[in-house]
């Protein structure tokens, strides 16, 4: 697994207002165009974690994500901008923040136009009962169709439970109830056949690889870096191990919703 690159904001282009913690498109000193997930808005540091953390799971699951970076933010960009909320928004989110490669010409994910194979739609049921994502929903997919292939977005709800977190694993093998919500449960036909390639493909050096991505920074916020990083990692490493809760939750939500 690659380190994360780290690229520059060198100019704030738009919003994305359909984002309640309004990112934005910006262009970084690469030339290229990211979406910028702030540290300085709603749910803090942890949203930027959780979008780190799940979005390089489902890579490693073999799903499609746009490219995460870690991107520098100078609050002098605030000056060019006439609106207050964006101003006071790029001040308080100065330093390291995460942005997703921008998909220029993709398209949101219409349920009712798109049929992703059972294995696609199984893989994707797992992969968010896995990492606790309470937000792939009709009425809000998070996923995008860009060249006829399908991406995952937005994963900064997921992990929910570190908001409120003593670093413990006891809720590391929860079922994960709100997968009754989840837009492709009834095409989720293979869940039972995914789960064992999925586990394989998360052994505990993935796992690790993955946490290490996290900058030391984010997690000092919430103390010592060092405890918090090896809390994620067992966290993580422990909801893998069988009986698997969040399976078994997924499957019976389906057998009702089907």
């Amino acid at each position: 697994m690659m380190p994360l690159r780290t690229v520059v904001a060198t100019r704030y282009v738009t919003p994305l207002r359909e984002g309640g913690s309004l990112p934005a498109i910006v262009e970084a000193d690469d030339q290229g165009l990211y979406v910028l997930k702030f540290r300085g808005a709603g749910q803090g540091v942890n949203a930027l974690i959780a979008e780190l953390v799940a979005g390089e799971v489902a890579r490693a699951l073999g799903l499609r994500v746009p490219e995460i970076v870690l991107i520098e933010l100078d609050p002098a960009l605030a000056r060019t901008e006439p609106d207050p909320e964006i101003q006071h928004l790029i001040r308080a989110s100065a330093g390291l923040n995460l942005a997703l490669d921008y998909l220029p010409g993709s398209v949101a994910f219409d349920p009712l136009a798109e049929r992703p194979s059972a294995e696609l739609a199984s893989a994707i049921v797992w992969f968010d009962a896995y990492v606790m994502n309470v937000d792939r929903t009709p009425r809000n997919t998070n996923m995008l169709m860009w060249h006829r292939q399908l991406w995952l977005i937005d994963h900064g709800a997921a992990l929910y439970f570190h908001h409120h977190w003593d670093g413990s694993s006891e809720r590391a093998q929860d079922a994960f109830a709100p997968i009754k919500d989840h837009v492709l449960l009834a095409r989720a036909e293979r869940l039972h056949d995914i789960d064992a390639t999925s586990v394989a493909r998360l052994a505990p050096d993935v796992i690790t690889r993955i946490v290490d991505l996290i900058p030391d920074g984010w997690l000092a916020d919430a103390g010592d870096a060092a405890a918090r990083r090896r809390a994620y990692t067992q966290f993580l490493q422990q909801r893998l191990q069988a009986p698997r809760a969040f399976v078994e939750e997924a499957i019976r939500a389906r057998s009702l919703h089907v």
